[in-house]
Order: C-alpha cells, then structure tokens, then sequence
C-alpha cells in the first residue's frame, strides 16, 4: 500500500482481488481494514483499540480510537471509568465507547509491506473458507481437474478456482501424471486445515468405482440397481455386488453392458483393473459362494458368532477360489465382510474322518462301549458326553439299533463319567490350593479352575489383583472376551469394599 494512492483506487484493487480470488469484495476491503488498524497500532500503540473503516462508496478511510466505558479499569490503554467519561459525554452509559478520530497514517516502506502481508494472509484466509463452503456438500462426488504442480509424489489438482489434494497413496499403482494433465477423482473428505488444501481426492477409494459405474449405467443412476459392496485391489483387481429393484432386469447384465461396453468404459478409467461384478444376496452364504466367482463352491459352513465362513471347493478349484497371492479371496472377504476360509474336498473329507475318530475313540473310553455304538452316536450328531448325557433316553433309542434300556444305559454312563470327572478336577482343584471363594463367584468351569492354580490365582484376593489382559491369557482368548473378564475381576474385588465397610463400621462404634 502507497499514500501515494488515492481512495476511489482501494475500491478498485479490492474490486479486482474480489475476482481473481473469487470472494467477496466486502471480504477484501476487511483485510484492507484489518491491515490499516494494525499499521495503526503499530504507530499509536498496541495495547490500544484502533480501529479502521474504509468507505464502501467513497474509499475513504477513517481511522479511530475506542475506549471502552467501565465501572473498574483493568487495561489502562483501552478502557476508561465511567465517573471520568460522562465529564467528556455526560449521557454515556457502562459498556459504551469514546470514539477519537484520528489523524490520517503515513505509509512507509516497512509499514506498507506489513499491511500487503496482512491483506494477502486475510484474502487466503477468506479464500480458503470460501473453499470449505463449497465444497462440504460435494464429499461423494467424483470431480475433474487438471494438475497444477506435483510434491513429494503427491498432486496438487486444480478444480476451478479451488485446488485439491491427490495424494500418491491414494493413486491408483504405477499411474502417472504430467502438469496440465486431466484427472478424474473421487472427493472423499473437505475438511478445515490451518494451511494447505482443504479439498482431498482419491483414485483408489472404493466408492470411485461405484461413482464411476453410477456415471456409465442409467439403471444405477435412477436407483433401479444398487450397488450394495465394494472391495478393491486398486490396479489389479475388484469385486462390486450389485442387485436390482426391478425382476426384470438383470443387475449384473446391466453393469456390464452390450458386449462389455459399460464396463469397459470404467475399466478404462481405472487403469486396466479387472472387474467382478456379483450378484447380492440377503443370504449369507449364498452371498459368498457368488463373491467367490469364478471359482465353484460346494459347500459352505456358517460360524455366525465367530463371523467365520468355511467354503469347501473342488480340488482343482482352490488355486482359483484362492487367487493369485489370495487376491480373489481376500477380496471375497472384504465384500461379504466374512473371514473366509478354503478347504479342498479331500482336506474336508481328511478332517471329517479325523473328527470322527477322534470322538468315537472319546466315546468308547468315557463310556466303555465298542466301536459300533460310538461310531453310530457320533454320526446321529452326538458330538461329546455332555450332550449325551443331557439327552432324553426317547431320542437315542430311535437311532437304528438301539432299543430304551441301551439308550438308558448310555445316558446313565455318560452320566456317572460326568460325575467321576468333576469330582476328579475338583479334587485336583483342591490339592492346587484354589479357595471355595472362587468357586461360589459361579464365573468359571472345572477346568478353568485347575488353569488358574496352575498359575499361582488361588484366593480372591489373587484373582482381584490380576488385569483383564492377565485373566484371557491365563484361560485363553477363546474362554472369555474383555468385557467378561472386567466383570469377573470386579467381583472378586467386592469384597475389598465390604472389609472397608466392616472397618469403618467398627471404627465409628468406638
């Protein structure tokens, strides 16, 4: 700034800034305002209230002191008492301001510099804000632009007046871009930052894949299909599950177009990443079996509370269901949000035959009983003895061959073995040290309870004294989770708190 420069002529620079930033001229003209007040308190003082208007019509400058009217001082410099303020305008209130007019400011060169850096920080400020505001809506939408500089692999991308972050971790692998090169990418965050570019742009977003195809399919784009998931290798590979409202058109023929026109178009755009397209289902594991393609399931075991989904495959099917590097499973995965795990047929035949020896063989030593009557419980879906021995003699005796004094028998046995063996592991319990004040919290099995003496918890206060962490390390993570874990602990501590009141208690009475 010049004093040089006459005051009609600050309309027009802010008039000029006001468009090549694109904000507000009234915007421009309060960083001016802002610039002269600080030149100001620069000359007359920092501590005191200068404030500076600038004419909106005219250009003219006015620059003046407030004082703030107050019952009791407490900054000397911009404020004064009241009992001495109605002596200079006798009908001025607390809270009110004394308003000095002062004399105009003579630019020098240092002043007139701080006053540019002020206007410029002002105007970045306000364009930045600017920035925020229009684009805090647009999170979801795909945007073009043109790369304006490059830093540390990262791509500052302009959008019109705004520039926008491209990160290169959010680039598609092995992509490159020039200056002055178009991009197309997905805005997937608008946030307010201190400094920098507000606006931040992803190539390897799933969602982009989503926005592309809702840009090549009409059907997606009016809602008649809805892509439910998406999952990405970005690059390399993708899966996208797609189903539609309408019977009569088919959601995935949709996607792909006539002769792979649609879905060729996106894969253009992506660099050449192949694409699964899948149809959803409400079903589990019908869902699965299809995020699985091309690869042929033959069977599928659900493990709902674990989130775990067993697939069998053909033999000659696992290095397909697995993918190359476990690419098309562990995109499988990310679709279906199941952990999936791929067994052959013959490694699924090996493990069945494996469990079936192994509780037969269970069976016939708990229960002293041959091979036959063992194997014919394990394959009626008899899995251990304590199933056995809660089961209703009635339904062990229609398994073919059994009659209802055999089927008494076995439960009986099965019964006295149950007895013998709590008895044996309480036994045990005993002999380790573990107290019956931790049997009565009614929190842990037999065997939990020889687990803990083996590792030196036998009375309550051992057990108050352990950590949640300490506790599932102890009985393992499969035993019980954290929230368990608390709750056990701050059982065993109750105590501590009633030999507290019982303290107090005595205290009081003495």
């Amino acid at each position: 700034m010049d004093t040089s420069v006459s005051r009609p002529e600050l309309l027009l620079v802010a008039d000029a800034v006001a468009r090549e930033k694109a904000i507000s001229r009234d915007e421009v003209l309060e960083a001016m305002e802002q610039a002269i007040q600080k030149a100001g308190r620069a000359k007359y003082g920092h501590e005191k209230d200068i404030r500076a208007v600038i004419d909106r019509k005219t250009g003219e400058v006015r620059l003046s002191r407030w004082t703030e009217v107050v019952e009791e001082v407490e900054h000397e410099d911009s404020q004064i008492p009241h009992y001495i303020a109605i002596k200079i305008q006798p009908n001025i209130q607390i809270g009110e301001f004394i308003i000095d007019p002062l004399p105009p400011i003579d630019f020098g060169r240092i002043a007139a510099q701080t006053a540019k850096q002020v206007i410029v920080q002002r105007v970045r400020e306000f364009e930045r804000n600017r920035q925020y505001e229009d684009f805090k809506d647009r999170v979801g939408e795909i945007v073009n632009g043109t790369i304006k500089r490059t830093e540390y692999g990262n791509l500052l991308v302009e959008i019109g007046s705004s520039e926008a972050l491209l990160r290169r971790d959010e680039l598609i692998p092995r992509e490159n871009f020039r200056n002055s090169e178009r991009v197309r990418a997905y805005i997937y965050d608008v946030r307010k930052e201190p400094r920098g570019p507000q606006i931040f742009l992803s190539r390897s977003h799933p969602a982009f894949l989503a926005k592309l195809f809702a840009q090549e399919v009409p059907e997606i784009y009016d809602g008649i299909i809805e892509i439910k998931a998406v999952a990405r290798d970005p690059g390399s590979r993708a899966k996208m599950a797609v189903t539609s409202k309408d019977a009569t058109i088919d959601p995935v023929g949709a996607c792909v177009g006539v002769r792979g026109s649609r879905v060729q178009a996106v894969v253009q755009e992506l660099q050449g990443e192949k694409i699964d397209i899948v149809p959803w289902s409400g079903q589990a594991a019908t869902f699965v079996v299809n995020a699985l393609a091309p690869a042929e399931v033959t069977k599928v075991v659900m493990d709902e509370e674990a989130g775990r989904v067993e697939v069998v495959v053909p033999d000659d099917q696992l290095s397909l269901a697995i993918g190359r590097r476990g690419q098309n499973v562990r995109l499988a995965s990310q679709l279906t949000r199941w952990d999936i795990d791929i067994l052959t047929e013959t490694e699924e035949s090996e493990r069945r035959q494996e469990e079936f020896k192994t509780r037969t063989s269970a069976l016939v030593n708990d229960l002293d009983v041959d091979d036959v009557i063992a194997g014919l419980l394990v394959t009626e879906g008899f899995q251990n003895i304590d199933e056995l021995a809660f089961a209703a003699p009635e339904e062990i005796a229609e398994i073919d061959g059994f009659d209802e004094n055999i089927a008494q028998e076995l439960v009986q046995r099965a019964e006295e073995f149950l007895v013998k063996q709590q008895d044996s592991l309480d036994q045990q319990r005993q002999e380790l040290g573990v107290t019956d004040d931790i049997v009565e919290l009614d929190c842990f099995t037999p065997q939990m309870l020889i687990l803990l003496g083996e590792k030196g918890v036998k009375t309550l206060d051992d057990l108050a004294d352990l950590a949640s962490d300490e506790l599932i390390e102890i009985l393992g993570a499969d035993s019980l989770d954290e929230e368990t874990a608390n709750a056990i602990i701050m059982s065993a501590r109750e105590h501590w708190f009633e030999d507290e009141e019982v303290d107090k208690t005595q205290e009081e009475e003495k």
